[in-house]
């Protein structure tokens, strides 16, 4: 057996093959997310008035929250999605993959993150992950950033070319469900990343190389929201894959509907680019109508995260009564608290509803005016990504790596400990920094360097900090656990090795429904026009009222 591929007697070839890259992309995003996690206490003690920067390396507030920024939200993501979209549907359809476009696209993403960290961690780009201009950052960081979207992009087309040959070799079939939204998903992605990519390439980096002496930054700000928050639904729905396809047979039941897992990714893939607008509702210079128009259609990307919510929470509940539960909450009980995949991924589920309900809070333009640019956000922020996305990863990873080495889970009880303890952490996060912004509390703001500091509120101050500190405790039970796991003594033989846990739902393959569904292209030719629709005249409109200003550099 091969420790590196995770190899077994009478695997097949391609499987081993395919494990290699998927490891790659799956432990540099780890590496990235304990990187620019280790950065988050500091943050949260700065909102409990505790000062520790000169403690910590680095040079100020901004550069450790622009470590934990980009880090965290941008390549852990990028990096972990990429290996496991790809991989997920490789074994599903029984493709071959092109794997030297593979390996080549996750050398040119390492690269791009090496450049963009380099300008990062000697300080000369700490302008925070969404990078607003005139504020400018060193060249490396914006082409490092491109080059990292550029990568994931080649392994999304090669995802995409394996489903059409699928198609080509099934064409009475139904695209098994696990393919179906991951390429629904790239396809988000290609639309998603036209926004940033412009951004980055037509203006950003031309400006930081001195080619341009000027730059827009109203026509960037909105670039950049046309990618920063369709890119939460890139973030979140490889999570979503697993509650879907995976979460209910490892808890022993079966998703109850294939076709609501489909529809909920169909109206994903229409419905999630067409919101940018309502992180501008404050921004003088756009028209209110396209401002309230964008707020109608982030309500529109609510029914398919109800419709998750319905879907899985059923799932569960058929789960939990096959083993045993009784009565109204007996099934929630009965489930495979034990397992940590299971644990951690119902964690996030939970702790999840109370960013879903904030995020529609922030949906309408009147509640978000209250709250803008105040450490609510942050808040709200931290409960989405960092439970729905980052605890959901770091469950899977808990069957996933050693599915993916061939070895042997190291310390299963204390892997369970770290989910509780991220879920924990991350609910007091989220909590203690809503509370605060309703206080008026800014975001992005060194308050902790301030004296006498004007936002002292003692209880959510005390929450936000204890929360980064048992944050900080179940990112060291999660390293232990994955580093022990890596080093773990291998697997004797197949049985010891999770498999994917696919589902296996039946398809409705005679329903019209299901196999109009089914056309992808056509619905992201609906997308993309839809896209267009919203977006067009805006866009028009701000090119042709471009205002030049001149760069303040930050470093």
């Amino acid at each position: 057996m091969s420790a590196i591929t995770g190899t077994l007697p009478g695997e097949a070839a391609g499987a081993r093959s395919l494990k290699a890259p998927a490891l790659a992309f799956i432990l540099t995003a780890f590496a990235a997310m304990v990187i620019g996690s280790a950065f988050g206490p500091s943050q949260a003690l700065n909102y409990a008035n505790i000062n520790v920067y000169g403690s910590v390396p680095t040079s100020s507030y901004y550069q450790g929250l622009t470590i934990h920024g980009v880090l965290n939200a941008l390549v852990f993501t990028t990096f972990f999605n990429t290996g496991v979209l790809f991989y997920f549907p490789a074994r599903e359809l029984r493709v071959r993959v092109n794997l030297g476009w593979i390996w080549s696209a996750f050398a040119l993403m390492i690269f791009g993150l090496a450049l963009s960290l380099e300008a990062t961690l000697t300080n000369h780009a700490s302008v925070l992950y969404t990078f607003y201009t005139p504020l400018k950052a060193a060249p490396p960081f914006y082409i490092g950033l491109a080059l990292v979207v550029v990568g994931s992009l080649m392994v999304g087309a090669e995802t995409i070319r394996m489903r059409a040959i699928w198609k080509r070799n099934n064409p009475e079939r139904v695209t098994p469900l696990v393919s179906y939204m991951s390429v629904s998903v790239w396809l988000l992605w290609f639309l998603t990343t036209i926004g940033i990519v412009a951004e980055l390439i037509f203006w950003v980096i031309p400006w930081s190389l001195g080619i341009e002496k000027g730059i827009d930054p109203l026509l960037t700000f909105t670039l950049f929201w046309y990618t920063g928050h369709a890119i939460v639904y890139f973030w979140v729905l490889p999570a979503y894959i697993s509650w879907y396809a995976f979460v209910p047979y490892e808890a022993g039941g079966r998703l109850i509907s294939d076709t609501l897992g489909r529809l909920t990714f169909l109206m994903f893939l229409l419905f999630s680019v067409e919101v940018g607008l309502h992180h501008e509702a404050t921004v003088p210079g756009i028209a209110m109508g396209w401002k309230m128009e964008q707020m109608i259609f982030t309500f529109f990307v609510i029914p398919p995260s109800l419709l998750t919510a319905f879907t899985v929470a059923a799932s569960l509940e058929t789960a939990g009564h096959a083993r045993g539960g009784r009565g109204w909450l007996g099934w929630l009980t009965a489930l495979p608290w034990d397992n940590p995949s299971v644990a951690g991924q119902i964690l996030a589920m939970f702790t999840f509803i109370l960013g879903g309900a904030t995020g529609i809070l922030l949906a309408s333009m009147p509640n978000d005016a209250v709250v803008h640019d105040t450490v609510f956000i942050p808040g709200h922020f931290h409960i989405t990504v960092g439970t729905a996305t980052a605890l959901t990863f770091i469950a899977m990873s808990y069957w996933l790596i050693p599915h993916l080495t061939g070895r042997v889970l190291y310390a299963r009880k204390l892997a369970v400990v770290s989910v509780w303890l991220w879920a924990v952490g991350m609910m007091g996060i989220g909590i203690g920094l809503m509370w605060q912004g309703l206080y008026g509390t800014p975001r992005r703001d060194w308050i902790s360097s301030l004296s006498p500091d004007p936002f002292v509120h003692p209880i959510p101050m005390a929450i936000t900090a204890a929360a980064g500190l048992v944050l900080l405790a179940a990112l060291i039970c999660f390293v232990v656990v994955t580093i022990g796991t890596l080093v773990s003594r291998p697997a004797h033989d197949a049985t010891e090795v999770p498999k994917i846990p696919f589902a296996n739902t039946p398809i409705a393959e005679d329903s019209r429904w299901v196999r109009l569904m089914d056309r992808l292209g056509l619905w992201t030719l609906v997308a993309f026009l839809l896209i267009f629709a919203v977006y067009g005249p805006l866009f028009v409109a701000l090119l042709s009222h471009q205002v030049s200003i001149a760069p303040n550099t930050v470093y």
